[in-house]
């Protein structure tokens, strides 16, 4: 088969986990590639997700490597072999490949948290929010663009609710009183994030303004847990399409992160009644 030219987000992060294993090990893709007895192209497709792997190699590649570490070889085999398509492939061509991920990183993570500054989850999003948040993007976005993305969006909170998750939402007080399409629509949301905090897998805290210190960095942040620690992904949002980060040190860092933040955020309990003075104030 000709290598895939777009590896989709599980694709590439089991690519990224050989190449970790063979540079830990010390060894070049020359070396990997005679000791497992193939091309080195086929090492460097298979690190950048560009062909697949098979169970039986993703083991032979990983003794290759010295790596013992079962968890991790178990979690990346059960990646491996999960071959289904997500319901996001049916918007493929639609919207942008960026947007596609967005879904599938979601549906394969164990478990979420995010940081938010400039809008309401998108998991949380009304259908008038979500429309509204799209309609600012310039240049305007024809109008078939900006009901496919808010579409897709309500699809993504949709998914979410038949198969939920743990998720933890860390919002900074500015993104409850911007008014993405007016203040009814803002309205209209704050009354769904408050119904949408007393659900069992999902908490809201609330970063309010008369914190000491600004605690997170200065753009959206979702920090993925994995099958296994080694697995976790931090998503960083920028107005070029989202980032992707899974360096030891980077998980090290963005866990701290999330330490601070979670240190200044109210209760859910007081986040939930800043939101209603909020929405009252409006």
């Amino acid at each position: 088969m000709p290598p895939r030219l777009n590896p989709t987000v599980r694709q590439r992060r089991i690519g990224a986990e050989l190449r970790k294993m063979r540079e830990a090990a010390g060894l070049s893709t020359s070396n990997l590639s005679r000791a497992l007895g193939i091309d080195r192209t086929q090492v460097s497709q298979m690190e950048s997700g560009k062909i697949g792997v098979s169970s039986e190699r993703l083991r032979s590649f990983a003794a290759a490597c010295k790596c013992v570490n079962p968890p991790l070889i178990e979690a990346l085999e059960a990646m491996a072999r999960d071959r289904s398509k997500g319901w996001w492939e049916e918007y493929r061509g639609t919207v942008p490949d960026g947007v596609l991920e967005n879904a599938e990183f979601e549906r394969t993570s164990r478990e979420l948290m995010l940081w938010l500054l400039t809008h309401m989850p998108g998991v949380c999003q009304t259908l008038n929010y979500a429309s509204a948040v799209f309609g600012r993007v310039y240049p305007p976005l024809p109008r078939h663009e900006l009901e496919a993305r808010t579409a897709f969006r309500m699809q993504r909170k949709a998914d979410l609710r038949r198969n939920p998750k743990p998720l933890t939402f860390y919002i900074y007080e500015s993104v409850l009183w911007t008014r993405f399409g007016g203040t009814p629509i803002l309205k209209e949301q704050l009354s769904s994030l408050l119904e949408d905090s007393e659900l069992p897998w999902m908490t809201v805290r609330v970063v309010p303004f008369d914190i000491e210190t600004f605690p997170g960095p200065a753009e959206n942040l979702t920090y993925a847990f994995g099958a296994v620690p080694e697995l976790d992904t931090v998503e960083r949002e920028s107005s070029h399409g989202p980032e992707y980060l899974d360096a030891v040190s980077e998980l090290t860092s963005y866990r701290a992160i999330f330490e601070r933040t979670e240190a200044s955020a109210l209760s859910e309990e007081d986040s939930r009644d800043l939101i209603r003075k909020i929405a009252r104030n409006l």
